[in-house]
């Protein structure tokens, strides 16, 4: 889930929970917030637990907290305060731009797991944005423990993907973390996506997913057809995620506002392609 802004910067907890509310209502089972989409690293630690306990409060959907920075002491630390905080879970994404060593990411998601407790904690395994990949010996070692129930897998190999959920131990959840590889991870078990275009296709991708489950693979592959320039759009050298998904929702009238620095506004392009998009989907009531 993106972060709702007001006009000047500032956090729009209002906006937030009307989001948040308008997401369930269209197609999402439940809801990651302050993760990267979320614009983590540009929140401070109040805030976060602010958009935590207005979002858990608003809806009756989990809510999954991202809660790890690069730094193990301060994922400990907010990762207490969204379990006191009333989330229902907890994504940890693989420390970033320091590339620790495997022991080291393994320690480090150790300690997390035991600052959530009793709550189920995500791995977000996403090596083009943290700069290093989670060895499937560690994941299956952390899942075997109990540390971790499954990870949300961003990268951009279902081979390995699959060669990570054979090794797994029973229970283990995988979900696709790109939208664009969703039905191929579906292919090889895949419990779901945690997705960006859930923002505004959030039913086309449950019905792609239904009837895949179904056994109705052509229709499966159909949607997964429809939803390729909405793949495309998510993001760009130019518009990095989650510069188009905020712009996506400006268009439908829902809270968003613009980025905050280093992201920063949505050059007009944007915009307007936002609005394409939606009429090409037929999700825009001009």
């Amino acid at each position: 889930m993106v972060t709702p802004f007001r006009d000047d910067g500032s956090l729009d907890l209002d906006g937030a929970a009307a989001l948040a509310r308008w997401l369930t209502e269209h197609g999402n089972d439940a809801l990651v917030v302050a993760g990267t989409t979320g614009e983590s690293p540009a929140l401070s630690d109040a805030e976060k637990v602010a958009l935590w306990r207005a979002v858990a409060g608003a809806v009756d959907v989990p809510v999954v907290a991202g809660t790890s920075t690069a730094d193990t002491a301060h994922s400990v630390t907010l990762t207490k305060a969204a379990v006191a905080a009333g989330v229902t879970g907890i994504l940890a994404v693989t420390p970033y731009y320091n590339r620790p060593s495997q022991a080291g990411i393994e320690a480090h998601l150790r300690a997390i797991g035991a600052a959530a407790g009793d709550l189920p904690v995500w791995l977000y395994d996403i090596p083009v944005r943290t700069g290093r990949r989670v060895a499937r010996e560690v994941i299956w070692r952390l899942a075997g423990d109990g540390v971790i129930v499954g990870v949300k897998d961003a990268t951009a190999d279902p081979a390995g993907a699959a060669r990570l959920v054979a090794g797994a131990p029973a229970g283990f959840e995988l979900y696709s973390g790109n939208d664009g590889d969703t039905l191929p991870l579906l292919a090889i078990g895949a419990a779901g996506v945690i997705s960006v275009e859930s923002h505004w296709a959030g039913h086309l991708l449950g019905q792609m997913a239904a009837a895949f489950w179904k056994g109705d693979i052509d229709h499966a592959r159909a949607l997964n057809v429809s939803l390729q320039s909405s793949h495309l759009y998510q993001t760009s050298d130019e518009s990095p995620n989650p510069i188009p998904a905020k712009a996506m929702l400006r268009a439908l009238g829902l809270p968003a506002g613009q980025c905050r620095l280093p992201l920063g506004p949505a050059p007009s392009s944007v915009d307007d392609g936002a609005v394409a998009l939606l009429r090409q989907l037929e999700l825009l009531n001009d």
